[in-house]
């Protein structure tokens, strides 16, 4: 390859990279636009079972779009904690009652004091193995993992 031919490959390069570079936050924008519905997790029944978990053990692909409904069905009061999980993902929005919360960093914890959802849209950034809890309940059985490949 001559002189002249690898500054142009190595020009046309950069340029294709400055063109990535400057569409990332509208890549973005598309990425949240195409989430894929997880199965709800779901916290206790209708037939009153609080301590049964519905889809404890979830899996997710790094740099894919996610909404994930919690849903609480028991009458415990569930406070739903998945703190390290919350750290490594971006945020989209979480939605309660068809009311949306976007924000710059993640939340402490989820309190359900009585049946009801909370639905999150995000996507997944760093590969692990998270545990969630619903504190206070864990020894009966109310707790899982979010394992981000």
């Amino acid at each position: 390859m001559t002189r002249r031919l690898r500054r142009a490959v190595s020009g046309s390069a950069i340029l294709g990279l400055a063109a990535i570079l400057a569409a990332g936050p509208a890549l973005a924008l598309d990425l949240t636009k195409k989430r894929e519905n997880l199965p709800d997790l779901v916290l206790g029944n209708d037939e009153g079972n609080d301590f049964v978990v519905e889809n404890k053990d979830i899996e997710l692909e790094s740099g894919k779009a996610y909404r994930l409904r919690i849903v609480a069905k028991g009458h415990q009061e569930y406070k739903f904690y998945a703190t390290e999980f919350f750290r490594y993902i971006w945020w989209n929005q979480i939605v309660i009652e068809h009311k949306e919360i976007h924000g710059g960093g993640p939340p402490d914890h989820f309190e359900f004091d009585d049946p009801g959802e909370i639905a999150i849209e995000f996507v997944a950034i760093k590969p692990g193995k998270y545990t969630w809890e619903a504190r206070g309940l864990e020894a009966k059985g109310v707790a899982g993992t979010i394992t981000v490949k």
